[in-house]
């Protein structure tokens, strides 16, 4: 007996030595990555061994610590911003999904999660001291019971300079506070919500979209910056993390993403195939067919839906930047930031894709991936405050091309 006893005792005390002698090599693996191996190797290692989520209280940690901070004044002094009241961990070669929103169209946040399989980063613009108290319970709703939203989701709230947002106390009864389910908060949030367009806000105040679109692309080297109520194709976040994955050729390109707006959005095509089908019968029509057809005609729809069908995302042709083209892409390196002079409605993406002409990128049509807008866009008329606005943005967007030839006094191209 004392024998067996003694053999036990060996054979854990052998056991317990080789576990301590796989955590140190990890360890010390973890520690050579940086400097002795590859990105590729590091790539490697995170796909056997992927970070931990954070646990629910770090997370509502994180959220307190960005409010007590009181946020921090835009350039302009009009908005305080509130950075990374969600965080996500990041691999730096990853592709994010950049997008933003008013509070009540948050609801939309759902469908992207399902479809998108990377991070997400989300500026929330909230219009009233009201609405930036909903947005700081909602985002603490969220971070508590839906584990997607932790693990892969990074959000910043937006509100006028003179508001302050909360920290949320969650002894205090409210609409979401008896939510047991990440289901439960977004059905909440679509009873309690009223969505619309996010820039036409019922208010006095403008809806500061290229402050939002930067504040959510911040920090990430690729990233697609879309309007919240749009859907990515099915395994594009995939596809475009294989493709630049083996290539370094995409420096200086804008790998353009075909967008396109469905008349209900009951069913959102999952790949191509489904897309064409609604393409056919008129159930699907190029973006801003109706409101705008030279912003999105460059991508040259006609020859996009008659290419043959490929199982690998890739770039299908090149297409010459021309006024006014504002297309949805994928891009690296130094990408322009959106001038945030503009706001409300009008020339705040064409601006930006301007920029990106007259600084020597390229655009390339992807050709399997897109995204689909719910609901057929059409013109709107705005309140005489907004439409005042748009005709600002106009002038201020023939300021903006001249300012471009000051700054980049070398490049042959214009707008």
């Amino acid at each position: 007996m004392q024998m067996s006893y003694a053999i036990r005792c060996a054979f854990y005390q052998l056991l317990l030595a080789a576990l301590m002698l796989v955590a140190m090599l990890q360890l010390l693996y973890l520690s050579l990555l940086s400097g002795l191996h590859g990105q590729e190797e590091q790539d490697q290692y995170f796909e056997f061994f992927p970070p931990s989520p954070r646990s629910v209280d770090q997370v509502k940690a994180q959220l307190r610590t960005a409010l007590a901070s009181g946020g921090v004044l835009d350039a302009s002094g009009d908005y305080r911003v509130y950075r990374g009241l969600l965080k996500t961990t990041m691999d730096p070669n990853d592709v994010i999904l950049a997008t933003h929103a008013s509070v009540d169209n948050l609801l939309h946040l759902s469908g992207l999660l399902e479809r998108w399989e990377g991070p997400l980063s989300v500026s929330v613009f909230a219009a009233t001291k009201e609405e930036a108290q909903l947005a700081t319970v909602l985002t603490y709703a969220l971070s508590s019971h839906c584990p997607d939203m932790r693990a892969r989701v990074a959000m910043h709230l937006v509100c006028p300079s003179r508001y302050e947002a909360a920290v949320p106390d969650p002894r205090e009864p409210g609409e979401f506070a008896l939510l047991r389910s990440c289901q439960e908060v977004f059905d909440k949030l679509a009873r309690v919500a009223q969505p619309g367009i996010n820039y036409a806000l019922g208010t006095n105040v403008s809806y500061p979209n290229n402050l939002l679109r930067n504040l959510a692309r911040e920090g990430a080297n690729y990233a697609l910056v879309i309007d919240v109520d749009m859907v990515p194709s099915e395994g594009l976040w995939r596809g475009l993390r294989e493709m630049l994955d083996q290539s370094k050729q995409w420096a200086g390109t804008a790998l353009v993403v075909p967008a396109f707006e469905i008349r209900r959005a009951r069913r959102m095509p999952t790949n191509k195939n489904e897309l064409l089908q609604l393409y056919q019968v008129g159930e699907v029509r190029p973006f801003y067919y109706g409101l705008c057809t030279p912003c999105q005609a460059p991508t040259n729809y006609s020859r996009w839906v008659n290419l043959p069908e490929e199982t690998l995302l890739r770039p299908a042709y090149v297409v010459p930047w021309q006024d006014p083209w504002e297309p949805f892409y994928v891009a690296g390196g130094k990408v322009p930031t959106f001038d945030e002079r503009f706001r409300q409605y009008g020339f705040n993406r064409i601006s930006q894709a301007c920029e990106l002409h007259v600084a020597g990128f390229d655009f390339e049509v992807l050709n399997e991936g897109f995204l689909v807008h719910k609901g057929f866009k059409e013109a709107l008329k705005f309140h005489p405050q907004k439409e005042a606005e748009n005709q600002h943005n106009k002038i201020l967007y023939r300021q903006f091309k001249q300012e471009l030839k000051a700054k980049y006094p070398d490049s042959p191209r214009h707008c």
